[in-house]
């Protein structure tokens, strides 16, 4: 047990595990116990690099009831670090309620730098960067037209979290919303063998991917209304037949 109660956030590898600082390493090897999004992804994590730390679930099904119980042990002198399965906790991830909760607390909370998909496909797009809105993922249903709705007259560069199965049928909607010819870039697979950034409208975007079986984590980036990409040809970089990799095994260490 430590002097200092504290509770650490912790960004994991988004898929390549050399992308995880010695700072974060250090503090997973130091704290008293870990909470995982994911036991299992965490524990190849942790295995990759020969550490030993007891992990309990915390997730989006538990973490209402699990919050109690880690504020008591933190306030009796554990130190805690929170991971998700990749990237920053509490980015379109649990985290956030547990996060509030400790500072309600008075629990010094401290949140270290690291991996988040929507940055490199941000920076890989090519669009604004300077000013940008980052939705995570649109809502499935209640609430996702009056969302479209508004963001189709922002002008600034717009990042949207996507599952797979739900890509094209995405596409098809901000070309509905935005205009079929307003430039977009899909990144899939980010820091992983099979990464892949394809750009173009997005009427050509639907058209490349209508007929591809996809897999893997992906994140759309759209330029912001009245934008002026020059061009019009769609751009694959990287990539091969869909086939999405595992988080550990499938990277580039």
């Amino acid at each position: 047990m430590s002097e200092k109660t504290m509770l650490y956030i912790v960004p994991t590898p988004i898929g390549n595990l050399e992308d995880i600082t010695f700072r974060a390493l250090r503090i997973l090897k130091e704290v008293d116990f870990i909470l995982a999004e994911d036991t299992r992804t965490t524990g190849k994590l942790l295995n990759h690099y020969g550490i030993e730390k007891k992990m309990i679930p915390h997730h989006q099904f538990n973490e209402h009831k699990t919050i109690e119980n880690i504020l008591t042990r933190i306030k009796t002198g554990f130190t805690c670090a929170l991971v998700s399965d990749a990237g920053t906790p509490a980015i379109s991830d649990p985290g956030f309620l547990l996060i509030r909760a400790c500072i309600r607390e008075k629990i010094e909370v401290e949140c270290l730098p690291g991996p988040t998909a929507f940055v490199p496909a941000l920076v890989n797009s090519g669009f604004a960067s300077g000013h940008f809105v980052f939705e995570g993922f649109l809502p499935h249903k209640k609430g996702r037209h009056t969302r479209l709705s508004i963001l189709a007259n922002e002008e600034r560069t717009l990042i949207f979290y996507e599952s797979p199965h739900r890509l094209v049928k995405s596409l098809v909607q901000l070309s509905e919303y935005f205009g079929s010819d307003r430039f977009a870039c899909v990144c899939r697979e980010l820091t992983k063998i099979h990464e892949e950034t394809i750009r173009g409208t997005l009427t050509e975007l639907i058209a490349h991917f209508e007929t591809k079986s996809v897999k893997g984590e992906i994140v759309i980036v759209v330029e912001g209304k009245n934008k002026k990409t020059p061009g019009g040809t769609l751009t694959v970089v990287g990539g091969d037949d869909g086939d999405g990799g595992d988080w550990n095994g499938q990277n580039n260490v």
